[in-house]
C-alpha cells in the first residue's frame, strides 16, 4: 500500500465516496497478505516523527483485526493468528515492546492496547513468554516513570481481556509482583493510578493469591493505602478495588472489615463525589452478596441440601453507621429533575438504601423513618426530596406488617406533594405512588382512593413530562391490582372513563417523545382496559373507534428522518397493542369492529417495521380467539402476510409470534385452516430444519404443529411422515447435566414434542385414521420412557407427558 497513514486517515473522512475506498483498500490488504499487512502497521505505529494521528490508527487497525465483540468472529481470527507464520508473529511481537519505550505517549498507549490482544490469545497458550518478564522488569527498573505507567496500562489492558481460568499460576505471579509494586505509596500518581486500574481487572484471577493470608494482607495494604493518595483519580481507582474484591471475595472480607468500613464511612461522609460513589458501591455489592447468599440458601434449603455460603451479615451490622451516611447522600440531588442520565451520588445512594432495604428487610425501617418524618415536610426542597426518595427506596424488602402503617399514612402526604413548587419533589412523589401502588396497594386506604386518582390525574396534562410518566407508572400499577373476573363493577369503575380520555390525550402531546412518556401512558391506557370490570365496556366499544382511527392516521403520517419513521413504527406497535387487550376485553362483542380493525391491521404489513408487526399479529390472534370460526373470512387475505412471518428467521422473535399465531387462528377456525396448509406446514418443517434459526423458536414450531394437525384431522396426512421424522430427531436432542440453559431449553423442545404428538394423535384420532400411527408407536412409547428416566424433566414435561400418554 503506497501511503498506508493517508489510507488509515481517509477512513475518517466524512465523505462516504473517500471513506469507502479507504476501508475497502484496508480490506484488500488484509485479504491478500495478513502478516505484510500487520508488519506494515506495526512499523507505522513504530516510525517515530511520523504523524501522530496515523501512528495511532495504525496501532488500533492492527488490535482490531484481532479483537470483536461476537465470539464466533473473535474465534475466527485467533485462529487466523495461531496459523500465521511463527517468524513473523516474533517480529510484530519484538516491534510492539520496542513501541512500548516511544517517546510519545499516544504511540506507547496504542500499542500497549494492540500487545494486550496478542497477550490475551497467546498467554494462555505460553506463546509470549518475554511479555510478562518485560513488563515487571520495565515496572521495578530504574527506568522513566512515563514508561513504567505504559508496562502498568499494558497489564491492566491484559487482565481485562484475560479469562479467570486461562493463565498459569506463575504468570499471575509475575503480574501481580509489577501490579503491586506500581501502587506503592513512593510512586508517581500516574504509576499508581495506572497500576490501580490493572489490580482492579487483574483480580478476577488472583483466587490462589486471595487463598495466602499472607498476600492477602500484602494486597489488602496496598489497596487501603492507596485510599488515601493526595491524587482523586487514585483514590477513585483503589475503591473500584475494594468494590471487585467485595464481588469476588467476600468470604475473605472477615479480617478487614473494621479497616474498611471506617475507610469507607469516611468517603462517604467527606469525599469527593467521584469518590464517595465508589465508597457505596462498596456496601451495595455487599448487599448484592448477601441476597444473593439468602436466596442460594434458600432454593437448597428446599431441596433439603445443606447451605454452601454463609452470610457473614456485615449490612446488619453495619445498619445504624451506614443508613444516616446514606440518607445525607440524597440530598446531594442535580438541579436538573430531568437529568437522569448522569449518575451521581444521591442516586447511589439511594440504590444502595435500596439493596439494604432487601437485605436486612424489616430492620431498615426503625432506622430510616425517622429521617423521613422528620424531613418530608421540611421547608428545604433538598430534605423534603430526600426524604421522599428514602421512603420510596424502603418499600421494597420490609413486610406489609412492618411498614403498612407508615404506606397509609403517606398517601395524603405524597398527593399533597404533586403540588409542590420544586419539580423534583413532584417527581419523586409520583414515583413513590406508583412503588406503593406496585408493592404496597392493600395499604391505600379505600377512602384514599378518589384522591390518588384524582391527583394522579391532575399531572398527567399538566406537569413536565417526567412527572406526567411516573404518574402514568402509577396509574398503570393501581389498575394492575384489580382483577375484571371478580364481577360486573369494581372500585376503578367510576374513573375509567375519565382516565382513558386523559390518558389518550397525554398520548398526543407535543413532547410526547421526553421520558418514555407516549409509552408509559399506553401502557396505564392497556391495564385500564384489562383490568376494567364488566360495566366499562360501554366506554370500551366507545373508545375502539377513535383507537383504530388513530392507527389508519398513521399510514399517511409524513416521514422525512429516521426519526420520524421510528415514531410511526413505534405509534403503530402502541396503537396495535391497544386493539388487541381491547378486543381480548370485549370478547364477542368486538365483532362490529372486526372488518375495520382487520383493514387496518393488514395496512401495517405493508411496510417494513419489526416492532408494529408483532404487535399487528398479536391483535389478529386476538380476534381470531374471539370470532373463532368466523374469522375465516380474512385467510385468503392474511395468509401471504403469515407467511411472510413464518419465514422471517432473520427476525427471529417475529418468527416466533407468527408461529403462535397461525396455533391461535388453527384454534379458531379449525378445519378451514386446511387450503392454507400446504405452504404453513412446508415453513414451518423448514424453520426445523434451519440451523440459522434462533433455537427459542423451535419448541414454538413444534407445539404450532400440533394444533394444525388438531385442526385439520385426517388432512394431516400428506405431512404426517416428514413431521414424525423431525420428530424422532428433535427427541434425541440431549443436554448435559452441568448446562442450566441448555436443560431448559431441551425440557422447552420435549414439550413442544409433546404438543405435537398429543394434537396428530388427537386429530387423526377424531379423523378416523389413527392407524396411520401403528408404526410410529415404539418411537413415541420409548421417548416417553427416556423422559421418565430423565431426572432434569421439569413438571411442564410430566405434565404434557401424561397427556400425551393419556
Amino acid at each position: 500500500m503506497a501511503d498506508l497513514a493517508a489510507t488509515l486517515l481517509a477512513c475518517q473522512n466524512p465523505d462516504p465516496n473517500i471513506r469507502n475506498a479507504a476501508e475497502q483498500a484496508l480490506l484488500t490488504a488484509e485479504q491478500n497478505n495478513l502478516p505484510q499487512f500487520m508488519t506494515a502497521l506495526i512499523q507505522e505505529l513504530g516510525t517515530e516523527g511520523r504523524d501522530i494521528n496515523g501512528r495511532q490508527l495504525a496501532g488500533l487497525h492492527l488490535k482490531n483485526l484481532l479483537a470483536a465483540k461476537d465470539s464466533t468472529i473473535r474465534a475466527t481470527k485467533v485462529q487466523t493468528w495461531r496459523d500465521m507464520d511463527p517468524a513473523g508473529k516474533v517480529q510484530i511481537k519484538a516491534s510492539l515492546l520496542q513501541i512500548l519505550s516511544s517517546s510519545e505517549y499516544t504511540a506507547r498507549h496504542t500499542a500497549a492496547q494492540a500487545a494486550a490482544e496478542i497477550a490475551a490469545i497467546d498467554l494462555p497458550e505460553s506463546a509470549w513468554p518475554e511479555l510478562i518478564p518485560y513488563l515487571l522488569k520495565t515496572v521495578t527498573d530504574s527506568g522513566e516513570d512515563s514508561l513504567k505507567t505504559t508496562a502498568l496500562e499494558c497489564l491492566g489492558f491484559t487482565s481485562e481481556r484475560l479469562d479467570s481460568d486461562e493463565i498459569d499460576q506463575a504468570t499471575i505471579n509475575l503480574m501481580l509482583t509489577a501490579i503491586v509494586d506500581g501502587i506503592r505509596p513512593d510512586r508517581s500518581n500516574d504509576i499508581r493510578l495506572a497500576a490501580a486500574v490493572a489490580l482492579r481487572h487483574s483480580l478476577l484471577f488472583t483466587r490462589s493469591n486471595f487463598d495466602n493470608k499472607s498476600e492477602r494482607d500484602m494486597i489488602m495494604q496496598t489497596i487501603c493505602e492507596a485510599t488515601q493518595c493526595t491524587d482523586q483519580r487514585v483514590r477513585s481507582a483503589a475503591y473500584e478495588c475494594i468494590v471487585q474484591i467485595a464481588f469476588c471475595y467476600y468470604e475473605k472480607l472477615t479480617d478487614y472489615m473494621t479497616t474498611l468500613a471506617q475507610l469507607t464511612f469516611g468517603a462517604i461522609s467527606g469525599e469527593q463525589d467521584e469518590v464517595a460513589m465508589q465508597a457505596v458501591e462498596f456496601w451495595s455489592t455487599l448487599c448484592e452478596e448477601e441476597i444473593d447468599i439468602m436466596d442460594e440458601t434458600a432454593d437448597l434449603t428446599e431441596q433439603g441440601i445443606p447451605a454452601q455460603r454463609v452470610s457473614s451479615n456485615y449490612i446488619s451490622a453495619a445498619l445504624e453507621h451506614l443508613v444516616p451516611l446514606l440518607v445525607k447522600t440524597l440530598t446531594k440531588q442535580d438541579d436538573d429533575v430531568d437529568d437522569d442520565q448522569n449518575w451521581n451520588l444521591a442516586m447511589a445512594g439511594a440504590t444502595c438504601i435500596g439493596l439494604i432495604s432487601n437485605t436486612v428487610e424489616d430492620q431498615i425501617v426503625d432506622v430510616i423513618m425517622p429521617f423521613v418524618l422528620q424531613n418530608i415536610k421540611n421547608t428545604e426542597w433538598r430534605m423534603r426530596e430526600a426524604a421522599t426518595m428514602a421512603f420510596s427506596c424502603i418499600l421494597e424488602g420490609p413486610s406489609t406488617d412492618k411498614i403498612g402503617q407508615f404506606v397509609n399514612q403517606s398517601i395524603p402526604v405524597l398527593i399533597e406533594a404533586l403540588k409542590d413548587p420544586h419539580p423534583m419533589v413532584k417527581d419523586t412523589s409520583a414515583w413513590t405512588l406508583g412503588r406503593i401502588c406496585d408493592l404496597h396497594v392493600r395499604c391505600i386506604p379505600n377512602e384514599a382512593l378518589p384522591q390518588l386518582v384524582q391527583g394522579l390525574a391532575s399531572v398527567l396534562m399538566t406537569e413536565s413530562p417526567s412527572v406526567s410518566s411516573k404518574a402514568c407508572f402509577a396509574l398503570h400499577n393501581l389498575a394492575a391490582a384489580f382483577d375484571a373476573e371478580t364481577g360486573s363493577s369494581n372500585a376503578l369503575s367510576p374513573y375509567v372513563g375519565k382516565l382513558l380520555e386523559t390518558l389518550l390525550a397525554v398520548t398526543e402531546r407535543e413532547d410526547w417523545e421526553e421520558s418514555n412518556l407516549r409509552f408509559s401512558a399506553y401502557e396505564a391506557v392497556n391495564m385500564l382496559i384489562k383490568n376494567s370490570a364488566q360495566d366499562c365496556k360501554p366506554i370500551l366499544i366507545q373508545m375502539l373507534p377513535l383507537i383504530i382511527e388513530r392507527l389508519k392516521a398513521t399510514f399517511s403520517m409524513t416521514v422525512l428522518t429516521n426519526e420520524e419513521k421510528e415514531a410511526k413504527e413505534g405509534l403503530q406497535g402502541l396503537l396495535c397493542g391497544v386493539i388487541q387487550v381491547t378486543t381480548q376485553h370485549l370478547g364477542s362483542d368486538v365483532g362490529p369492529f372486526a372488518n375495520s380493525i382487520m383493514e387496518n391491521l393488514l395496512k401495517v404489513f405493508e411496510s417494513r417495521n419489526a416492532t408494529a408487526h408483532g404487535e399487528a399479529y398479536l391483535a389478529i390472534a386476538a380476534l381470531a380467539n374471539e370470532l373463532e370460526g368466523h374469522f375465516n373470512i380474512y385467510m385468503s387475505h392474511l395468509h401471504a402476510y403469515l407467511m411472510m412471518g413464518l419465514r422471517n428467521a432473520e427476525a427471529y422473535q417475529i418468527c416466533s409470534v407468527a408461529v403462535g399465531v397461525v396455533g391461535d387462528i388453527a384454534r379458531a377456525i379449525e378445519s378451514q385452516i386446511q387450503p392454507f396448509c400446504n405452504e404453513i406446514m412446508t415453513s414451518l418443517l423448514e424453520n426445523l430444519q434451519n440451523p440459522n434459526l434462533n433455537r427459542s423458536v423451535k419448541p414454538d414450531v413444534l407445539s404450532c404443529i400440533g394444533d394444525v394437525a388438531l385442526a385439520i384431522n385426517g388432512a394431516f396426512e400428506p405431512y404426517l411422515q416428514a413431521t414424525l421424522t423431525m420428530l424422532l430427531q428433535a427427541s434425541q436432542t440431549k443436554a448435559p447435566d452441568d448446562d442450566d440453559d441448555l436443560i431448559e431449553y431441551v425440557n422447552g423442545l420435549r414439550e413442544g414434542i409433546l404438543e405435537a404428538y398429543t394434537g396428530i394423535i388427537q386429530g387423526l384420532k377424531d379423523g378416523n385414521k389413527v392407524d396411520l400411527l401403528v408404526p410410529y408407536t415404539e418411537h413415541m412409547m420409548g421417548f416417553l420412557e427416556m423422559l421418565a428416566n430423565d431426572p432434569n424433566h421439569d413438571e411442564a414435561v410430566l405434565r404434557t407427558s401424561i397427556g400425551c400418554l393419556g
